[in-house]
């Protein structure tokens, strides 16, 4: 097999609702994502695929979607006055934590067509969440 991994460095911030630590506050993340995409043969450039590709629809939607934005759950109380002040936002069913952003980002990258293995979210320098797919 063989794989690529693409870096793509991105803001955000969120909180935690119904979590008792301090990422219940609103706070931010200087992130880094790792998509991970794999093949058993190359194509006939030989490669996985090119990393401006990648680049250019994965980093292009993490920037126009996630970068610089609050990513916060749907029914958190923020959300009004955030969009009442004009702020970006970002919202999920579900609390914002880095396996779900994990998650989100391999969603979207298999939804575009690349053979996503996996997504490493590093939250900080040294906490990072990992989401492969189904089981």
């Amino acid at each position: 097999m063989y794989s690529v991994i693409k870096r793509i460095d991105f803001c955000y911030g969120h909180r935690l609702l119904d979590y008792d630590g301090v990422c219940k506050h609103p706070h931010g993340h200087n992130a880094v994502a790792e998509v991970e995409v794999r093949t058993g043969s190359l194509d006939t450039r030989n490669m996985v695929c090119d990393f401006s590709d990648i680049k250019r629809v994965i980093k292009g939607w993490i920037d126009r979607e996630l970068d610089h934005k609050m990513v916060l759950r749907h029914d958190d109380p923020l959300v009004k006055p955030l969009t009442d002040l004009g702020e970006p936002i970002y919202l999920l069913d579900s609390n914002p934590t880095v396996e779900r952003i994990a998650r989100l980002i391999f969603d979207y990258t298999r939804d575009q067509g690349f053979p996503v293995v996996s997504v490493k979210v590093w939250e900080t320098p040294t906490s990072f969440a990992t989401y492969s797919g189904e089981e």
